[in-house]
């Protein structure tokens, strides 16, 4: 059964030991929602742990498949996103269906290991700036609806929706999140705390990845 959502948790009382799950390909911003399945047996363990404390975790980038510790761990990025369990589901054997809502970025400085997974004292890190600029939301704004509707062409089910309400920053995030294709863009849209250069950084990333999908396009018609 799904276990519905539990009132926002006490952010502060996980960073000090906060469980890190690095994937590939993924990164987590504030704002979002992340769906993952949680098979292998270390992550089932840390699904439990979260759930019977502050229900946190981090989901944090591999930066590097290819270097690995004594341990045999990947390396990692240092920031990334912190985010909260607020639904799950448990199946079969232990293992686990999360929604995971991103709750802010931190930076990661990673703890001797003890097993079964890699916990790291996290640091939180706050927008800069973030004032309104009105020509540069619109243009993000803009350019981010141009290339939905062009995924949404090809995927009906495609469909992004920003809240009326979300500050420029969070616009950002959610643009990024949603919708940036390569990882390593994601990654530095993350690590961007300046709001004017994060929000400049997903534009540029939106228009050239708009561009590359009506060329495709045309050369398939």
């Amino acid at each position: 059964m799904t276990t519905p959502a539990t009132p926002p948790t006490d952010l502060a009382a996980a960073l000090s030991r906060l469980p890190l799950f690095p994937l590939p390909q993924v990164v987590l911003f504030p704002g979002a929602l992340l769906p993952l399945h949680v098979f292998e047996p270390r992550y089932k363990t840390l699904v439990r742990d979260a759930l019977a404390t502050h229900r946190c975790l981090s989901v944090v980038l591999i930066a590097d498949p290819n270097r690995v510790d004594e341990h045999g761990h990947p390396a990692i990025h240092h920031v990334a996103g912190v985010g909260e369990i607020i639904e799950h589901v448990e199946l079969p054997g232990g293992r686990y269906n999360i929604l995971v809502r991103g709750r802010a970025r931190v930076r990661l400085a990673e703890q001797p290991f003890i097993p079964p997974y890699r916990t790291a004292q996290a640091t939180l890190l706050e927008d800069r700036g973030g004032a309104i600029d009105p020509t540069a939301q619109a243009a993000l704004l803009s350019t981010a609806s141009a290339y939905a509707a062009m995924v949404r062409d090809q995927d009906q089910s495609f469909d992004l929706r920003l809240p009326p309400d979300a500050s420029l920053g969070l616009s950002a995030d959610l643009c990024a999140h949603y919708l940036l294709l390569d990882p390593s863009e994601r990654q530095t849209a993350l690590e961007t705390l300046e709001v004017d250069a994060r929000v400049q950084q997903v534009t540029d990333a939106l228009a050239l990845q708009r561009l590359s999908l009506a060329q495709a396009s045309r050369a398939l018609n």
